[in-house]
């Protein structure tokens, strides 16, 4: 059963080389990465339409382009939802995030320089400090802008559309897992990633990164899902 909820759409950077329609997609498309809108949220025209102070079409067109990424469900009734996590859905995106940037750290491995490390121990820094102040939006922005850096390094990679295809259908889920991110995330992964890049070390690299996708996410997910099928 899908929900009517209020929710924030935050802003983003206007382009001025952005149509009216890849505006509102590009918001939308950060809106539900970022985790603002509740899985299982209802989604209508009109709501997003006063919300954004936009008429429907360029969003009846952002939201088609969004349902073909399978970050929205439509409904039998033309409504559209945030699709509901289920344990089979989470235990493939998780197996894929960790097969698809496994592949995409190790092929920038070669590529990385000690102004790249510099660069991530300072995003990793911060993201401390939001950990901290338990600023969750800034949290899932700076762990985007750790892995994208890390990933795009390599200038020959495909793999980011791959990736970010990821993140969004994990979006809206993974907000809710990262509330108890302190409880679950025990061990800095993103230390040891640094410490691989540091070292050049290949296999190090590989083991942080599957490690910091499964701390952050598998336990504390499934846990999650085992407590919202008993309600």
């Amino acid at each position: 059963m899908t929900k009517e909820l209020k929710f924030d759409i935050p802003d983003i950077e206007m382009d001025p080389t952005l149509t009216t329609q890849d505006y509102v997609y590009a918001r939308l498309r950060n809106a539900i990465m970022l985790g603002a809108i509740e899985p299982g949220t209802s989604l209508t025209m009109r709501g997003l339409a006063q919300q954004l102070k936009l008429s429907p079409t360029p969003i009846r067109e952002a939201l088609r382009r969004l349902s073909t990424e399978n970050a929205v469900e439509v409904m039998g009734n033309r409504r559209m939802t945030i699709p509901q996590m289920t344990r089979s859905r989470f235990d493939e995106l998780v197996a894929l995030r960790i097969t698809v940037e496994v592949h995409a750290a190790e092929r920038s491995l070669p590529y990385i320089s000690d102004i790249i490390i510099q660069k991530l121990t300072e995003i990793d820094r911060i993201m401390d400090q939001k950990v901290a102040e338990g600023d969750l939006d800034q949290l899932t922005l700076l762990n985007h802008e750790f892995h994208r850096t890390l990933y795009t390094v390599n200038p020959y990679q495909a793999a980011m559309p791959i990736v970010e295809s990821i993140w969004l259908q994990l979006g809206p889920f993974q907000r809710q897992v990262i509330k108890r991110v302190k409880e679950y995330y025990l061990v800095d992964r993103h230390k040891e990633i640094l410490e691989a890049l540091k070292s050049r070390d290949a296999t190090a690299l590989s083991i942080a990164i599957e490690s910091d996708i499964r701390d952050a996410l598998i336990r504390s997910g499934r846990d999650l899902l085992l407590k919202q099928s008993q309600i």
